[in-house]
C-alpha cells in the first residue's frame, strides 16, 4: 500500500513532453550524411536552433523546477511553428514561455529566425529568373528529394504569388522614395515602355560622374505625353535631384519628352536625341538600294568633330533624297540641333558614341521584358509598376560602368561651360 506522500506523487502526471535532445539529433543525422546531405543540414540547423531556444527559455524562466525570484516568466509547454527552408517551410517544435499575468514571451532566437523572410527572397529571386508560380515547388524541392514536400508548406502558387506581391511592393516603395541628392548625375536617359493599350510606363536611368548607372524612377500613364513625363521629373526633383544643375538628357525623339524637360530644367538644357533611333526611322522609309549609302553618310556625320561640317553633310543628304523621298528628306533635317548635341558640346569620340544613343535604357527594357515574360494578363497599373520596378532593380545588378567613364570629366566641364554661357546670355538680355 502506498503512503499518502507517495500516493500524491503517483497521481501527478508530467504533461510536458521532453525536449528534443539536440546532440542526439546531430549524431543521428551524421550517420546518414553520406546518403542525405540536405537532410543533415536541415537536422543540424534545427538542432542548433532547438538548443538556442532552450537557452532562451532557461534565461527567462531559470533552471527547470527552480524557484528563483529573478525569473521573468514560466514554462508553458511546447508548440509547433514553421520556418522557411528551401523556398518552403518545415515544422519545428519550440518551447513556450508566459509571464505571470498570462502574456506570451517571445524567444529571441525564434524571433530572429522568423524575421529573415527567406520565403519572400526565394519567391522574388525565382520569379525574376522566369520561374512560374506553378513550377516554384519543383524549383526549390526535388519531388523525390531528401526533404519531403508536404501539403501546406508554403510552396503553392497562391502562396508564392502573395509573397512576391508583398516583397516587390515593399522594394518598389523603398526604391521610389530613396534620396537622389548624393548622386552626382551628369546624364539622364528617359524612355517609354509599352505594356498594353492605354498603359505606358516611362522610366529614367542616370549616369554619375564615375560612370556608374542608376535606375532612378518609373511612372505610369495612358500615353507617353508631357503630363506623364512631367510626373516622372517631379518625382526625381522631389527626391533630391537639383533642377538648377545642368545635365545632359538623352531621349528617343519624343516631343513630349523634350517639352517636359525644357519646362522643368530650362530651355537651354542640352538634349541629345538617340542617333540609332533617328537612323532607323530614316532608313526604314527608304527603298532598299539606298539603305547602305544613307547609313554610311549618317555615320560619317555622327563621327565628325566639327558641327558645321556634320550639318552640311546631313543637309547634302537631305537634298539628295528630295526627289526619291521628299518626306524622308524633311525628316532628316527635323531636330537636327538635338541630333548633334554631343558633338556641339565638344565631347571626345568614344564618349559621344556612348551618350548619343539610348542603348543603356534599352538594355534595361530588355531585362524588364524578360522578367515580365511569364505575365499573361496585366490586372492594373499597380501590378505593371511592381513588375517593372522589380525588373529595373534586377537589371541594375548587371550594370557595368560606362565604357568611356574616364572621359566623363570632359562632359562635366562641357556642361559647366554650356550653363555659364547661357546664364551670361540671359543676364545680358535682362539688362537690355
Amino acid at each position: 500500500m502506498l503512503t499518502p506522500w507517495k500516493k500524491g506523487n503517483a497521481m501527478k502526471k508530467n504533461i510536458t513532453p521532453p525536449k528534443p535532445d539536440a546532440t542526439a539529433l546531430v549524431e543521428g543525422a551524421w550517420q546518414d550524411v553520406g546518403a542525405s546531405f540536405e537532410r543533415f543540414c536541415l537536422t543540424t540547423g534545427i538542432a542548433t536552433l532547438t538548443r538556442m531556444m532552450a537557452e532562451d527559455a532557461e534565461c527567462l524562466c531559470g533552471p527547470r523546477h527552480g524557484r528563483t525570484e529573478a525569473r521573468t516568466g514560466h514554462r508553458w509547454g511546447r508548440t509547433k511553428g514553421k520556418l522557411g527552408f528551401h523556398g518552403g517551410t518545415v515544422a519545428i517544435e519550440r518551447p513556450r514561455v508566459r509571464t505571470r499575468d498570462g502574456g506570451e514571451v517571445p524567444l529571441p532566437s525564434w524571433e530572429v529566425a522568423q524575421a529573415e523572410d527567406l520565403l519572400g527572397q526565394w519567391a522574388m529571386n525565382l520569379m525574376l529568373i522566369n520561374v512560374s508560380t506553378r513550377r516554384f515547388g519543383r524549383a526549390v524541392r526535388l519531388p523525390g528529394g531528401d526533404v519531403p514536400a508536404t501539403a501546406g508548406d508554403s510552396r503553392s502558387k497562391s502562396a508564392v504569388s502573395r509573397r512576391f506581391v508583398e516583397l516587390s511592393a515593399a522594394r518598389m516603395a523603398e526604391w521610389m522614395a530613396s534620396d537622389l541628392s548624393p548622386l552626382d548625375l551628369l546624364a539622364i536617359q528617359i524612355d517609354g515602355l509599352h505594356i498594353q493599350d492605354e498603359l505606358i510606363l516611362v522610366a529614367a536611368v542616370g549616369i554619375d560622374a564615375a560612370g556608374d548607372k542608376h535606375p532612378l524612377a518609373v511612372v505610369e500613364g495612358a500615353t507617353e505625353n508631357a503630363a506623364t513625363v512631367q510626373a516622372l521629373l517631379d518625382n526625381l526633383i522631389g527626391r533630391g535631384l537639383d533642377p538648377s544643375v545642368c545635365r545632359l538628357f538623352i531621349v528617343d525623339g519624343s516631343k513630349a519628352l523634350t517639352k517636359a524637360i525644357r519646362q522643368t530644367f530650362g530651355h537651354h538644357t542640352p538634349i541629345q536625341r538617340c542617333q540609332v533611333h533617328k537612323a532607323h526611322n530614316i532608313v526604314e522609309r527608304l527603298p532598299k538600294h539606298l539603305h547602305v549609302s544613307v547609313r554610311k553618310t549618317l555615320r560619317q556625320a555622327w563621327e565628325l568633330d566639327a558641327v558645321d561640317k556634320a550639318e552640311r553633310l546631313i543637309g547634302n543628304l537631305a537634298r539628295r533624297l528630295e526627289r526619291e523621298a521628299p518626306g524622308v528628306a524633311a525628316s532628316i533635317l527635323e531636330g537636327l540641333d538635338e541630333i548633334l548635341t554631343v558633338t556641339r558640346l565638344g565631347l571626345p569620340m568614344e564618349l559621344r558614341r556612348s551618350l548619343a544613343c539610348t542603348n543603356i535604357i534599352e538594355n534595361m527594357n530588355g531585362t524588364i521584358r524578360r522578367v515580365c515574360g511569364n505575365v499573361k494578363r496585366w490586372r492594373d497599373a499597380r501590378m505593371a509598376l511592381r513588375w517593372t520596378a522589380a525588373g529595373m532593380i534586377e537589371a541594375a545588378k548587371g550594370f557595368r560602368r560606362l565604357k568611356a567613364c574616364k572621359q566623363l570629366p570632359a562632359l562635366a566641364a562641357a556642361l559647366k561651360a554650356h550653363h555659364a554661357k547661357h546664364v551670361q546670355v540671359e543676364a545680358k538680355f535682362e539688362a537690355a
